[in-house]
């Protein structure tokens, strides 16, 4: 009986069923408890779109401060982040091997050692005493006369996080897109200038770009999931959930308040189906502008 099947979708097999037990059914198991009272100890109770009415209508938190705060930082971090991503590949695609290759393991490497350089570098930095760097050289410039209390601050806490995350945003679409720009056929190069391409940005738009959709597009998407899942930032860098004043509360943030502080694990399962479609919508949009056009 096997000997006329398709041989070759058997080695899709592990994927699609590693796929749907981390996947699938996680996703299935959060939309099915955002229609219930579940508090981690009884069995969860349905309660219909009890969740979602309450988020929505008096969840005032969730409306004035998590989803403007999630937006804004979404929509300066993907876009920043992805178009320095892109410069970055371009650049290091023009210089030799061996360089490039330092040089892309030194920007690659922030993105794997966030969480680190979170509690060694970046909160010393901007440390609420004369110790920390910033306030010592404000100080010795005479520009303040007391430490600024940065990451405790609503006024400078988002500020910092996206400058912390634009820092360890050169991920894998990084690398996606420096690959894309090393594989694009150097002779479409040599046929443009000829057929009129006077500089290096026409080259980019009319030959780089469209050689390289499909990692232009991973990128994208990865820049999307990436600022949306960047929500421990403002938590590690302020000490606290929810942050102060909820200047750096991202929807992130509000799930993990509470379903691992408040317990409240029907409703925050309630908020990260909206954060799922959240994303899910936003992907589909960076598709339409990048994706291939019929």
């Amino acid at each position: 009986m096997f000997k006329h099947m398709n041989k070759p979708i058997w080695f899709l097999f592990p994927y699609w069923t590693l796929f749907f037990v981390f996947v699938v059914v996680p996703v299935l198991a959060a939309v099915a408890l955002s229609f219930t009272y579940f508090n981690s100890i009884q069995f969860p109770t349905f309660i219909g779109i009890t969740n979602y009415i309450q988020l929505i209508t008096m969840d005032t938190v969730f409306m004035q401060y998590v989803l403007p705060n999630t937006l804004k930082f979404a929509l300066i971090v993907g876009p920043v982040g992805y178009f320095l991503s892109f410069i970055l590949a371009w650049m290091l695609a023009h210089i030799p091997p061996k360089p490039r290759t330092v040089l892309a393991i030194i920007f690659y490497s922030p993105s794997l050692t966030a969480g680190i350089a979170m509690a060694s570098m970046w909160r010393i930095i901007f440390s609420g005493d004369s110790q920390g760097y910033l306030n010592s050289i404000l100080l010795n410039l005479g520009v303040i006369v007391e430490p600024i209390q940065f990451l405790q601050s609503p006024q400078y806490l988002m500020t910092i996080m996206i400058v912390v995350s634009l820092w360890s945003s050169i991920g894998v679409g990084f690398l996606a897109m420096l690959a894309g720009i090393l594989n694009v056929d150097q002779t479409l190069y040599e046929a443009a200038y000829i057929d009129g391409i006077k500089n290096r940005f026409q080259e980019i738009i009319y030959i780089t770009i469209p050689s390289m959709k499909p990692q232009m597009i991973f990128g994208a998407v990865m820049a999307v999931v990436g600022t949306f899942q960047a929500g421990y930032i403002g938590v590690a860098l302020s000490g606290s959930n929810p942050t102060p004043n909820y200047a750096g509360q991202l929807i992130f943030n509000h799930i993990e308040d509470y379903g691992f502080i408040r317990y409240m694990m029907g409703y925050a399962a309630c908020i990260s189906v909206v954060l799922l479609l959240l994303v899910y919508s936003i992907s589909k949009v960076t598709w339409k502008i990048l994706g291939e056009k019929d």
